[in-house]
């Protein structure tokens, strides 16, 4: 057994982590940029200040900003992204030793606020689109298929501040703004595309996955919506403007076993796995899936889905599927003999028959396969 010829072997970065350049050309503030350096794994604090003058700094996964809340940049604390590995300056380098070890493919990002740096911009920021024209071109001078995320996690910060980002329908405009200038600006030398960077994670990374400062299950759902309309219409319009496009969805996969034969436990999993499923579901088959509706439905949640937006859901699914897969984690109603296990942004119990990463991260290369029939057998999506 092999791979295919064409099988594109690759690497990835996002914007935020490798660029660096944050006022560079032209750039404006995004969401990333106001995230202080944390904790071992990931950025932990965003600042932002209130009508008093004080600079606040709250940690990223409970934050609940107040309503006079601006974000923003501030002296006196470390930013990771502003500097990352320095892509910007670096990224000729970088592609040739890509091209060293074989790269057929480079997954990457725009960073939304190089093109429009607030979010509310008519036109956009020529120097930002000229800084991809030549990272693409570097690209396919050594036959490398750019593959492009259209957001990843660097919403931009003018739209936080003036609407709550995500939460407000109108940030579907802008984002659909943004797409038509690159998918126009790019055509021909872009075909791969992704429309949001595990878009499940905005659940419970509202301000990292989506530039939403709060934790407001409400609000959160709403937001979620906005996303999934802007994905499924994204499509569309990528399809438009050139039929050899093809676009998909990204999300955060965690293959979850349950952690006994216990029926408790095989009904925590299917719960658990329903975390996976949920915005796959809407952007691979085009519809809410019942499970989830009936969860809005008993916590009060009424996302007010209309007839129109569920017909632009319907027309706007994606043509194949791709995730991100750290490890995997087991799923139990309770258990008070299993310890528990900490991992990329989730917790579960940790698996007996397998290792760990000094970080805790559970080593499990059959969850990849596992995770892919799954996957397949789902959506019959490349």
């Amino acid at each position: 057994m092999s791979f295919p010829k064409d099988f594109l072997w690759g690497g990835a970065v996002a914007a935020n982590q490798y660029e660096g350049g944050w006022n560079a050309g032209g750039k404006g503030v995004s969401s990333a940029d106001v995230v202080t350096r944390g904790s071992r794994t990931m950025p932990r604090y965003v600042t932002y200040k209130t009508a008093d003058g004080k600079i606040h700094k709250d940690e990223l996964f409970t934050l609940d900003a107040p309503e006079d809340a601006v974000f923003g940049v501030f002296e006196g604390f470390d930013y990771p992204s502003h500097e990352a590995v320095d892509g910007y300056h670096r990224f000729k380098e970088d592609i040739a030793l890509f091209a060293e070890m074989g790269f057929k493919t480079f997954r990457l990002s725009i960073n939304w606020t190089r093109i429009f740096p607030t979010g509310l911009e008519e036109e956009p920021n020529e120097e930002g689109l000229r800084f991809y024209d030549e990272l693409f071109d570097e690209c396919l001078k050594y036959g490398i298929k750019p593959l492009v995320t259209l957001s990843h996690y660097e919403t931009p910060i003018g739209l936080s501040n003036e609407w709550g980002s995500w939460v407000d329908p109108r940030t579907i405009d802008a984002y659909l703004h943004y797409v038509e200038v690159v998918a126009e600006r790019y055509k021909g030398k872009v075909e791969y595309w992704l429309t949001f960077n595990e878009i499940n994670t905005l659940e419970h990374g509202g301000f990292m996955g989506a530039g939403v400062p709060s934790t407001d299950p409400k609000k959160l759902a709403m937001a979620t919506k906005h996303q999934l309309l802007a994905s499924a219409e994204a499509v569309k319009l990528l399809h438009e403007i050139d039929p050899r496009n093809q676009v998909g969805n990204m999300i955060a996969f965690m293959a979850y076993y349950p952690l006994t034969c216990n029926p408790e436990d095989i009904m925590a999993c299917w719960q658990e796995m329903n975390t996976n499923w949920f915005y796959c579901d809407v952007q691979a088959r085009g519809y809410y899936p019942a499970f989830k509706l009936k969860e809005y439905e008993r916590e009060g949640i009424d996302i007010h889905l209309s007839e129109e937006e569920k017909k632009v859901l319907k027309e706007g699914t994606v043509d194949f599927i791709s995730f991100s897969y750290y490890m995997s984690n087991c799923a139990a109603k309770q258990s008070d003999a299993a310890e528990t296990s900490i991992g990329n942004m989730s917790l579960g119990f940790k698996n007996p028959y397998l290792k760990a990463s000094d970080w805790g991260w559970q080593i499990d290369p059959m969850g990849l396969r596992y995770s892919l029939n799954i996957l397949y057998d789902r959506y019959q999506k490349p």
